[in-house]
């Protein structure tokens, strides 16, 4: 093995990484060392380099939180075991998410609440990540990867599909109910899938006709274009729509009029977007009793939202963050991809190429997710 690595590496905040090789880093107490394949890129990963979070990442920074690779030695204190209790091996197929770790031991942990354990780390933002050929993390934190999956399209999972499942699963909505995906980006494409997967209904709702076909292709049941005075209700009547909805400029600006309109209120919606504006629209797309769970993050200072107290009082609808995933969660996630049932949108490039990536979506012209190459 080769003592350095290339690596795209964040200098400073605001400006273009650099891709230059630095030491592989070396596995301690109870670490795994990873041979990177596969790397997604994150919307996260923008805010992460262009520093318009509250909380800034630790410079310098490798960022990239979606990473699929191969076990190429242990740390210390490692004890390989198989069967129901797992613990990474040489060879082994392993995914490294948002989540580098948690002190496990916090009221929150305890709770079953990790993601938002106060003492938590993060990959490529707190702790280096897989914008590298080689990163280390903690064995107790890597998910496991089928060795018959594609790891290619299974890294967009381990932050974009753990986060929306793990979302929908706090909507608290049963099968055969109306879930509406706002935002059918890098997340909300893989929400729709996880949506359908869990036996809703589904709505979506974007601006880009691109990203609302691409929603219809993976099952949308209704699809809303939020931009435009055509109400853009593209798909065959659903149960409980309305078939004979014709066009409707004043509705056709409001999506939530539309939704109210189709389906009489979406009984859970989930806004993966970062506009504003869809954070409001997505509370008045309920139905009485719904849900709305907050997962797309605005840039700083574009973080605040309006909304009627007396409409959600009134009709007891209920407002939920929700971030990443547990390490639960992301085995069910990688499970429901690993069988075929969510199956991420990508496009591959080397990494040499990452910056105008980053470029791409903060110009949010995107379809689906970019992955890195690193084999």
């Amino acid at each position: 093995m080769t003592v350095s690595m290339k690596a795209a590496v964040l200098h400073a905040l605001g400006t273009p990484l650099a891709i230059e090789r630095v030491p592989i880093p070396t596995p301690g107490e109870g670490d795994v060392l990873i041979r990177v394949i596969a790397c997604g890129v994150c919307h996260s990963d923008v805010h992460a380099v262009d520093g318009d979070w509250e909380r800034p990442p630790v410079l310098p920074l490798i960022p990239g939180h979606e990473v699929v690779g191969r076990v190429v030695a242990l740390g210390p204190g490692i004890v390989e075991r198989t069967g129901s209790v797992h613990s990474p091996s040489v060879g082994d197929l392993v995914g490294v998410p948002w989540m580098y770790s948690s002190c496990g031991t916090c009221d929150s942990c305890l709770a079953g609440m990790e993601t938002v354990c106060s003492a938590s780390e993060a990959t490529g933002y707190t702790k280096p990540g897989g914008y590298a050929e080689y990163l280390v993390a903690p064995a107790a934190f890597v998910g496991r990867i089928p060795e018959d999956a594609d790891p290619y399209e299974l890294a967009p999972i381990l932050c974009a599909g753990v986060t929306t499942f793990r979302a929908l699963k706090r909507t608290g909505a049963q099968p055969g109910q109306w879930t509406t995906i706002v935002g059918v980006g890098g997340l909300g494409h893989l929400a729709v899938q996880y949506a359908k997967a869990m036996g809703f209904r589904v709505a979506a709702v974007d601006v880009s006709d691109d990203k609302l076909e691409l929603a219809k292709s993976h099952g949308a049941d209704l699809v809303v274009n939020a931009a435009t005075s055509d109400p853009a209700a593209r798909s065959a009547p659903a149960a409980g729509s309305n078939p004979t909805a014709t066009s409707d400029p004043a509705a056709g600006s409001n999506p939530a009029a539309t939704i109210q309109r189709e389906i009489g209120g979406t009984h859970a919606a989930v806004v993966t977007a970062v506009a504003p504006r869809a954070f409001e629209q997505a509370i008045a797309m309920l139905r009485p009793g719904g849900t709305v769970v907050y997962v797309g993050l605005p840039g700083a200072g574009q973080d605040q939202v309006r909304a009627s107290i007396s409409a959600i009082t009134n009709r007891e609808l209920s407002i939920r963050g929700s971030s990443i995933g547990t390490r639960g969660d992301l085995e069910e996630a990688i499970s429901f991809a690993a069988r075929g049932l969510v199956r991420a949108t990508i496009r591959k490039v080397p990494l040499e190429d990452v910056n105008a990536v980053l470029d791409e979506m903060r110009r949010g012209t995107l379809v689906g997710r970019v992955v890195l190459d690193l084999e």
